[in-house]
């Protein structure tokens, strides 16, 4: 055993001095009620974490710049919750909100989510809820319910979405890349080109005597974008219509209102309900606002489809007023609102439910269609097969070196890559026209490659009886007590055996 030197020994004891003195300092502080049963007060962890904060800032090796320590207790407590919805706003984060809501960013185009916690067995990756329209996510071909896995080489699974948005927005014309991981096992990365993203509202057109409308987002502007649409429909004499909410990530509650409430006369659009009375609010329609009657309406979802997307499509689906085809919508039924704490920061915090006519709440649920549509799943072959044509880079070099390529053109490489990449043609010509017309602005619609838009067509053109159709569907809420009773009867049955 060593022996002390006398400065040794003084210096010994004065550090276990000041370690008793915290050390009786902290017990004091975080000492439980000696009553068992008496509710805890919020004071009583209120002086909890301020005796933290001060002992920090007293005893730990380094002096610590107080605002690291608020701004990082303020990131934990608003991360508590597990809901990633909510969340502490710092000034980058502020900045990009405001880029948002201004409609234009330097990025990548892509709507991202992200879990809160992250585990061994489900890594926080980022998900992709949807690619903005003309943007170099959707370009690249980047889909709704991809994850990406690393950007600019970060794994992205401890990252906080503060560091995610910090990695792909930037500088019109900067690379980032990104790792992207589709289903199981197919990943590969691509590069990516910032542009300045502009947040895009409405697209719309005709399809013969079909009404086609494409909601990108709500956004302040969308009801005024989708009024010009319906104008333009009835100019053109049109017999039905679609309303396409695929890859919409959702926006403005006001907005989808107004919208819904074009084409549904009375009673309730959607409605939110919180602990918090101010809070508890329900939108009704009124008479005077509706536009569109007794026309045939098929609407297009999937995954997706979140949020405010949710509330239309289940305002309409509850109503009797819409036919859904697709896939099961993403499920995001509640509601934020950002709160100013000063002049550069704020949280984002989860103040209610919403729920849809029939007084059902989808959240974490989503909405499932009416008529399930999409495309087959990849057998293991296709994935093998996929991975090498993304990795080999075969159309974009066969597009570079044939500018100008029309459908013909299209067709022809599609049928020679089928000759080493042996996946469906219609995929092949889809990859291949997306990279054809990066260029220029994306065609409205693709009806050889969209499964989902000709069956919604061939609903309705071919049912006979469209109204009866409509009045035989399910509400949200008929679905949801029989997925509860479904449940419960699996739960006896497991229980008897």
């Amino acid at each position: 055993m060593k022996k002390l030197s006398f400065k040794q020994t003084v210096h010994f004891f004065s550090r276990a001095a000041v370690f008793f003195a915290v050390s009786v300092f902290a017990s004091q502080c975080f000492a439980q009620s000696s009553v068992s049963d008496e509710k805890v007060s919020n004071f009583y962890y209120l002086k909890k974490l301020n005796s933290v904060f001060d002992l920090v800032q007293q005893y730990y090796v380094d002096e610590v710049d107080p605002k690291v320590l608020y701004e990082g207790a303020m990131k934990g407590l608003m991360n508590a919750f597990n809901d990633p919805y909510t969340s502490y706003l710092d000034a980058d984060t502020i900045r990009d909100l405001s880029d948002t809501t201004k409609g234009k960013f330097g990025g990548v185009g892509l709507s991202i989510s992200k879990a809160v916690e992250s585990t061994p067995e489900k890594p926080a990756y980022v998900e992709v809820v949807s690619p903005i329209e003309d943007s170099p996510g959707e370009h690249a071909g980047i889909l709704a319910g991809d994850y990406l896995i690393e950007i600019a080489g970060k794994p992205t699974q401890e990252m906080t979405m503060q560091e995610v948005l910090n990695e792909l927005r930037g500088e019109e014309g900067t690379p980032v890349t990104v790792t992207v991981l589709r289903g199981k096992n197919i990943s590969f990365s691509v590069e990516l080109v910032r542009e300045m993203i502009e947040v895009p509202t409405v697209k719309y057109g005709m399809i013969q005597n079909t009404g086609y409308l494409r909601i990108i987002q709500f956004t302040p502007e969308t009801p005024a974008r989708v009024q010009e649409a319906i104008d333009f429909f009835k100019k053109s004499s049109y017999a039905n219509m679609i309303i396409d909410l695929r890859d919409n990530p959702g926006g403005l509650i006001t907005s989808v209102v107004e919208i819904a409430d074009k084409f549904i006369d009375e009673g309730p659009i959607v409605s939110t309900k919180s602990r918090i009375a101010f809070e508890n609010s329900v939108f009704n329609a009124k008479k005077e606002n509706t536009v569109v009657r007794d026309i045939p309406i098929v609407v297009l979802i999937n995954r997706g489809s979140a949020s405010a997307s949710e509330i239309l499509s289940g305002a309409l689906k509850d109503n009797h007023l819409a036919y859904l085809v697709g896939k099961r919508t993403y499920g995001k039924g509640s509601v934020q609102q950002v709160i100013p704490l000063t002049e550069t920061e704020e949280i984002k915090l989860t103040m209610a439910r919403y729920y849809t006519p029939s007084d059902t709440n989808i959240d974490k649920i989503g909405i499932p269609p009416d008529l399930e549509a999409g495309y087959p799943d990849f057998t293991e072959d296709d994935e093998k097969a996929y991975l090498e044509l993304i990795k080999s880079n075969a159309v974009e070099e066969y597009v570079e070196a044939h500018p100008g390529m029309g459908e013909p053109e299209i067709a022809a490489c599609a049928a020679e890559l089928k000759k080493t990449y042996n996946l469906d043609e219609r995929l092949l010509r889809r990859l291949i026209r997306i990279k054809a017309v990066r260029t220029q602005s994306n065609r409205l619609y693709d009806l050889d490659y969209d499964i989902q838009l000709n069956k919604a067509l061939e609903v309705l053109n071919t049912t006979a009886d469209f109204n009866k159709l409509v009045a035989s569907t399910k509400t949200l809420h008929e679905l949801q007590e029989e997925a509860e009773l479904a449940a419960s009867g699996e739960k006896k049955a497991v229980s008897s055996k």
